[in-house]
């Protein structure tokens, strides 16, 4: 019996000690639906990016900056909770309800957008010869409020709305912002090949504004007198605008610009030259740090005014990237930026 007995615990013990390596295991291979955002790194811009042909072998360089997004598992979500600047979303606020294909899709547009306003900006700036059609929103997202859901899907290209064209995407959201609650609305837009018209109503949106509910960025064309050669597959999101820019511009009016510095930043930009917001920027400051980088670009626009009315201490991107680095005690250079000049001025200025 009591050989039985102790059979008995020894074969419970095993199976406990199975069970324990089985929930270890799954611990750190099972995804769970969320998202970790960490620092990643720091890449110069010349390895994505060439003008003319030309490698500028000039001294210092121009790097973009990027986080990583990693499928979380239990072990990474515990790992994240301890981690500074290290963050965690729902697979929806990541992806915005997108499957990975289209996340993928809308990721790689941001880019296209990204480098087609890069490439002008820069341009326009050294005085050279260059052309921009705008033709019209890429849709990114619909939401799950908007009377166009099933009519407009992600990678349409929205034209017109009450048969009004736009010259971008700002004066197309300016315009339907100003409709009034409930308004019918009128948007055509090309899908599959074809051009479409179909109606909807104005909704309310999350930032409190009057809109059609679907996420967008614009859909754009250049010509230039320029080469400007992109290879950039794999890397999405139109955070590299400003840094693309600045690049562009020091190759073709000021090679001297960066005069032997290792430069880093983030911001989107606009067809006017204005510098955009953009997410993650503590964890660029730390992967800018990383990196060895001596000044770090930040956007410095007003926080959204209803953003403030359910947060009156957020911050603006210049101020969280000023406190990310305080927290890591770096010596780099944090720089307030609006515009592409700002960015230049500095520069100039040794």
């Amino acid at each position: 019996m009591k050989q039985n007995n102790s059979r008995r615990k020894e074969r419970h013990l095993l199976m406990s000690l199975v069970l324990l390596l089985v929930a270890l295991l799954a611990a750190f291979i099972v995804p769970l639906p969320y998202y970790i955002e960490a620092p990643g790194g720091a890449q110069d811009v010349r390895t994505v990016l060439t003008v003319d042909g030309e490698t500028d072998s000039e001294d210092g360089s121009y790097n973009f900056t990027y986080i990583t997004m990693m499928p979380a598992t239990l072990a990474g979500l515990v790992h994240a909770w301890v981690t500074p600047f290290t963050d965690i979303y729902s697979q929806n606020e990541v992806t915005g309800g997108a499957s990975t294909e289209d996340f993928t899709r809308i990721n790689n547009f941001y880019m296209e957008t990204s480098q087609n306003m890069a490439e002008y900006q820069a341009l326009t700036l050294a005085g050279e010869e260059i052309s921009m059609d705008y033709l019209g929103v890429y849709v990114l997202q619909i939401m799950e409020d908007s009377t166009f859901q099933g009519i407009l899907h992600i990678a349409d290209t929205v034209t017109k709305v009450n048969g009004q064209s736009f010259e971008s995407s700002q004066d197309l959201i300016d315009y339907v912002s100003k409709q009034e609650l409930g308004d019918d609305v009128e948007v055509t837009f090309q899908s599959n090949g074809q051009t479409l018209t179909e109606k909807g109503q104005i909704i309310k949106l999350d930032n409190g504004k009057n809109g059609i509910g679907i996420g967008l960025t614009d859909h754009t064309q250049v010509a230039s007198s320029h080469d400007v050669a992109f290879s950039t597959a794999g890397i999405g999101g139109p955070s590299a605008g400003l840094m693309f820019t600045l690049s562009i511009y020091t190759q073709v009016a000021d090679p001297d610009l960066r005069s032997g510095r290792h430069i880093a930043g983030s911001g989107t930009i606009e067809k006017e030259g204005t510098v955009g917001d953009i997410g993650g920027i503590d964890k660029k400051v730390v992967s800018a740090a990383n990196s060895g980088a001596e000044i770090f670009f930040a956007p410095d626009n007003p926080v959204d005014e209803e953003i403030l009315k359910t947060d009156p201490s957020a911050k603006n991107n210049y101020q969280t990237a000023l406190e990310a680095a305080k927290k890591i005690d770096t010596d780099m250079v944090i720089v307030p930026v609006k515009t592409v000049q700002d960015a230049i001025d500095y520069l100039e200025k040794g």
